[in-house]
């Protein structure tokens, strides 16, 4: 239908997307490249339960706290060396056992079929995202694929996320973001836009602590969710 004379044709809306413990469920690889890196330290490994919940403020902050779990505190110079051995060997293994979380692609099928731009803002650093999105396959779904590395700025900062929904084509009046942990949450409130959270992630406490509109404990949930929210 043609707009009326003088009308403003709607945005089409923005779904940003966290990545790690949102969109793919990629604990396999990272924890398995923190334990080889703190193994090559002589250290013990973390157990993968608690190892997983250092997922999602990016690969460094990962490695920082594997090794202050095994009483390891590097200088900033050996925390440099052995944070780029991580990303060496994860960069190697990033999809060996990394994969969309159930129900994920369909879920992106329903949104790119009802006219929604689809955007990734994760804390994990832009080459790596855009790596690991590509291994999978899914990388040519997303108008943005923006990493912490992207703008200089991180989440919980709603830069990240404005500047994201703007390289997508987006319009800040018209998103939502989903993410399974606090920095994606409260960037979302930064932002002004409303949020998802989805209850399968890393977040090591419920994440409804942190006051999303909404929650999710299945992709299938998602796509109602969204409308739901951005009709308002």
């Amino acid at each position: 239908m043609t707009p009326a004379s003088g009308s403003k044709t709607p945005a089409r809306p923005t779904l940003v997307l966290d990545l790690d413990g949102t969109l793919v469920d990629t604990a396999g690889d990272l924890v398995a490249t923190l334990n080889i890196i703190l193994d090559r330290q002589g250290l013990p490994p973390v157990a993968f339960n608690k190892a997983r919940e250092m997922i999602g403020d990016g690969a460094r902050a990962m490695l920082q706290a594997g090794l202050a779990a095994q009483g390891n505190a590097p200088d900033p110079d050996r925390l440099d060396a052995l944070f780029e051995d991580f990303v060496d060997h994860y960069t190697r293994h990033i999809a060996d056992l990394s994969a969309p979380f159930p129900g994920a692609l369909t879920a992106l099928d329903r949104f790119a079929a009802e006219g929604w731009l689809l955007a990734i803002c994760t804390n994990k650093l832009e080459n790596l995202a855009r790596d690991l999105l590509g291994q999978i396959g899914i990388s040519g779904r997303f108008a943005a694929i923006a990493g912490q590395d992207t703008f200089g700025v991180r989440k919980p900062d709603p830069r990240h996320i404005t500047e994201t929904v703007l390289s997508a084509g987006g319009d800040m009046g018209a998103a939502i973001m989903v993410g399974d942990s606090e920095p994606d949450i409260a960037a979302a409130q930064a932002a002004n836009i409303p949020s998802i959270g989805v209850s399968f992630g890393y977040c090591p406490v419920d994440i409804a602590t942190f006051g999303p509109n909404h929650i999710i404990d299945h992709f299938d949930q998602l796509f109602d969710a969204a409308e739901r929210l951005v009709r308002r």
